[in-house]
């Protein structure tokens, strides 16, 4: 090989290498990183790795070293960059976004249920016991006017209400006495002056967390002459053993006064010897 073929052999390596070396020191050394994944909340976050520098990050992000800063504010004035280090250098729009529509109708709130401490009710009725059979009969209306004191042996409850004339009679339960804790109850029931009681006016009742319990009173008027047939009634007014016994005094009242006519008679071996002189 001559010295002219020589030397351009030298100088075709020289300037392959050369164009080798020159787009090697005229970028940082970049090596293959897989692109950062947007995370749930779209920002696209870059972990720093051995050697990286600002310049280094901002190039294989394809966002310029100004940009990184404003997205990581937090960068000191030299860039300085540790290994590990997390920088944020994007944010995205979330992809499959639902379109927002008119806002769903909202159901009434849950209510935790509060233990129930008392009874549904107690409901007292004062009716005209017209015929006087101490039951309550359809066509025997409610009476107005009237007390009813409801109170819990121990003193826990009370209270009192009058009674009324309803405007539904066939389906009149009374008055009531609403949310009345369990327990022992005395009912007292107070009747119009014009009326007489067919049925005790006092009554206990128990009562359980749940119940209702439904009572009735009922009284006469005094203005009703009572069938002497009916069941409670004295027959003719009047008892037979009281006539009996009146019977009875009578016979032993003649047979005193026959006896002691006979003893006054002249003769008569017990009285006559007192009688003479």
């Amino acid at each position: 090989m001559n010295s002219k073929r020589f030397l351009l052999f030298l100088t075709l390596v020289s300037s392959l290498f050369f164009g080798l070396w020159l787009p090697a020191g005229a970028a940082p050394n970049l090596q293959a990183v897989p692109s950062p994944t947007p995370g749930a909340d779209g920002r696209i976050i870059y972990v720093v790795l051995p050697g990286d520098n600002c310049i280094r990050v901002a190039t294989i992000n394809s966002i310029s070293v100004e940009q990184l800063r404003l997205l990581n504010p937090s960068l000191d004035a030299s860039c300085t960059l540790t290994e590990g280090q997390e920088l944020l250098i994007g944010i995205v729009s979330q992809a499959g976004t639902p379109t927002v529509g008119p806002s769903p109708t909202l159901g009434p709130p849950t209510i935790t249920p509060t233990p129930f401490t008392g009874t549904t009710e107690i409901c007292v009725l004062l009716f005209d016991d017209s015929n006087g059979n101490a039951n309550r009969e359809l066509t025997e209306p409610a009476i107005a006017g009237g007390a009813v004191s409801v109170t819990e042996i121990n003193g826990e409850y009370s209270s009192s209400q009058q009674t009324v004339i309803p405007s539904d009679p066939e389906a009149y339960q009374g008055i009531c006495f609403s949310d009345v804790p369990e327990g022992s109850y005395n009912i007292t029931v107070g009747i119009p002056d014009n009326y007489n009681p067919t049925i005790n006016l006092n009554r206990s009742i128990d009562v359980k967390e749940g119940d209702r319990a439904e009572v009735g009173f009922g009284a006469q008027s005094k203005a009703v002459t009572i069938d002497p047939g009916a069941p409670g009634a004295d027959a003719g007014g009047k008892s037979p053993i009281i006539g009996i016994l009146g019977g009875l005094l009578l016979l032993g009242g003649a047979g005193l006064g026959f006896y002691a006519w006979r003893s006054g008679r002249p003769g008569n071996k017990f009285g006559g010897g007192m009688l003479r002189k």
